[in-house]
């Protein structure tokens, strides 16, 4: 699984859309959240899952604990890598990183950002690699 993460308009986007010109594309927040993957990831090809917070924004409204929801998430994350491990497709996530800047008043809000920034953890510590993307250049930050 590769990781692509940074803030909003950095070039995650345009940066994997150069790399994986062939691959499928999904955004999380459609379908069951955030299973929608498994029904398109195929032998052979790469997977581009896209559209985090509105997931995100949506399983919060559905789930009032963070950590059950945590739990999902990182267990959806296992169930990328090994879905690559069994040939099944290569996955390649853009998140967003939202935790640089004001805390939100709003208690939803800083719930979406604290999730945000959990699966963006979740998701590094399971990465082959992890690249952030600031103006439109990225630098990996791991190789597994």
């Amino acid at each position: 699984m590769r990781l692509f993460i940074g803030g909003a308009c950095a070039g995650k986007r345009d940066l994997v859309a150069n790399r994986f010109p062939a691959a499928a594309w999904c955004r999380a927040g459609e379908g069951a959240f955030p299973d929608s993957w498994r029904t398109r990831l195929a032998p052979g090809q790469c997977l581009v899952i896209t559209g985090w917070l509105d997931g995100l924004a949506a399983a919060l409204v559905d789930e009032p604990d963070d950590d059950r929801l945590r739990a999902r998430l990182a267990a959806e994350l296992e169930a990328m890598v090994e879905a690559e491990r069994r040939g099944q497709g290569e996955v390649v996530l853009i998140l967003p990183e939202v935790g640089r800047g004001i805390v939100p008043l709003d208690p939803a809000d800083r719930r979406l950002r604290d999730l945000a920034g959990w699966l963006g953890q979740d998701a590094a510590a399971r990465a082959d690699e992890v690249w952030y993307v600031r103006h439109g250049l990225a630098r990996c930050l791991t190789v597994v």
